[in-house]
């Protein structure tokens, strides 16, 4: 895992096999993630560039401009500046920091998404006025990086260039880190922390002695500190920790300041940290429907009611008090996001993909049969009478439904809302067929990457959480690895044994 390669545009080729004409685009959703490094790093020219509010004497907002420079502790425990390898103490970034190439490869993402939806597609619109700005939604984890990146990569959609001069500030929407479900939340989940803390356990168990293991510490094992001289799973530093030394450094791979020995960049070595580390931190999404519901299932329910409540707005133009009719909506998250969303819906699996590279994200894209019929969408069937309800097993219409509500509790009406509609994910610019869609019935005929709105709201019901935070108290000191497998929707039991 390393920096996301940059393919080109789609050719007009792609763009017709991609975009079929009886399809019209209504909602995308993008998952994004970032690029951050260890401790000390001269990476970070943004600590010569902070600004901050401020307010003055007369009542009114002003700006400070500042630079960061660190500290830390010398050998007599006195201050010292904080200094890379090669001895600059300015530039330095914090620990996990959006770099400047961060910042360089998240810009051109934005890019790459308005070359796509602006220039080729059409979808939004060229320059964003203050009628049009509700049309775009931005949402980031309480990490800064993940705030940086949602930052840079709508300056790429929308540079200074393609917005009005009196564009009121775009707002960005974030969570108490307690109550994020952005990413896979140990923190805020005391029962999801048991969970992954169990599936850790287990895949040191397997793999501490296990001929993984043996290679790394026959490469790299000398380079480990003397206090822990064997490479484990949980050893200190952990594995997990020695991958994101190593790809970090592969992503600078100029800078010999910062370069690792030879032996961290084998093939062999590199593949070897990537699997066990994968199956770590995701396998638990492959086995436990528990842990993809506390772990990301608030998430993908969040998603997943988005698309429903713009299929029920019956595609009405975006306003900027209006949240939920948006047309595009980015998300600064993290590599655990991308991973465990994929993972969970069957897209993702540990025992043959990589680690998310840098940069790495994910489209749901939300479209409507551009053939459908008016009715389809908006029709309810005539309010039933008092008597015939006493005999219906059915939801009485004036049922509290929402666009969370499951797909098999909904009524007739609020059902057939849903259709014409389909979702089609784009991980890393290339379409994926999710297992649950491949199924019949529950695709667009010819192309079982655009699976029906209701399936795919049908397989996101599974794990999602009915209350994130009720339940990230339940089943406290219960076992955290079952002896039998829970798949993800979809997938056959014996693939992830």
């Amino acid at each position: 895992m390393t920096t996301l390669p940059v393919r080109p545009p789609y050719s007009q080729s792609e763009l017709t096999s991609l975009y079929p004409a009886n399809l019209e685009l209504q909602q995308v959703q993008i998952l994004l993630r970032q690029t951050g490094l260890a401790t000390y790093w001269p990476y970070c020219e943004a600590a010569s560039h902070f600004r901050d509010v401020i307010a003055t004497a007369d009542g009114e907002w002003d700006s400070v401009h500042w630079k960061r420079r660190l500290e830390t502790f010398g050998s007599d425990n006195s201050p010292l500046p904080a200094r890379s390898n090669g001895g600059n103490r300015d530039n330095i970034c914090e620990p996990g920091q959006l770099t400047d190439l961060g910042r360089q490869t998240t810009l051109a993402l934005g890019e790459r998404v308005r070359k796509l939806y602006v220039d080729q597609l059409g979808f939004l619109p060229g320059r964003l006025e203050a009628q049009t700005q509700g049309s775009i939604a931005l949402r980031a984890t309480p990490i800064q990086r993940a705030l940086e990146s949602v930052q840079q990569t709508f300056t790429g959609l929308y540079p200074a260039s393609a917005r009005s001069a009196d564009l009121p500030p775009q707002t960005i929407t974030k969570r108490a880190m307690w109550e994020e479900t952005l990413f896979p939340n140990e923190g805020g989940c005391p029962r999801f922390a048991e969970l992954a803390h169990a599936f850790a356990e287990r895949t040191a168990q397997l793999y501490n002695n296990g001929p993984e293991l043996t290679l790394l510490n026959k490469r790299i094992g000398k380079y480990m500190p003397k206090d822990s001289p064997t490479i484990k799973v949980d050893s200190h530093p952990r594995l997990s920790g020695i991958m994101d030394s190593i790809n970090a450094t592969r992503a600078h791979p100029n800078d010999a300041a910062t370069r690792l020995p030879s032996e961290f960049y084998e093939a062999e070595v590199i593949g070897a940290v990537d699997r066990v580390c994968t199956e770590e931190w995701f396998v638990g999404y492959q086995e436990s429907n528990e842990y993809r519901k506390l772990g990301i299932g608030a998430l993908v329910g969040d998603i997943t009611q988005k698309m429903v409540e713009r299929a029920q707005r019956k595609g009405t133009t975006a306003r900027s008090d209006d949240d939920g009719a948006f047309k595009l909506g980015l998300s600064g998250c993290h590599d655990t996001t991308i991973a465990a969303t994929l993972t969970a819906l069957g897209g993702f699996d540990v025992q043959t993909d990589k680690w998310p590279n840098f940069t790495s994200n994910i489209a749901f894209e939300l479209f409507r049969r551009k053939d459908a019929p008016p009715s389809a969408s908006i029709s309810s069937p005539a309010k039933p009478s008092w008597w015939s309800t006493l005999f219906s097993s059915s939801p009485p219409a004036s049922a509290t439904t929402s666009a969370r509500t499951p797909l098999a509790d909904l009524t007739p009406s609020d059902r057939s809302k849903l259709d014409d509609y389909y979702v089609r994910l784009r991980y890393n610019d290339r379409p994926l067929t999710l297992p649950y869609c491949a199924q019949a019935d529950k695709h667009m005929e010819g192309d079982a990457s655009f699976c029906t709105l209701a399936a795919f709201k049908e397989a996101s019901d599974l794990f999602t959480p009915k209350d994130w935070r009720k339940e990230c108290k339940m089943n406290l000191g219960t076992p955290g690895v079952k002896a039998v497998i829970e798949p993800p929707p979809g997938v056959a039991a014996a693939r992830v044994v």
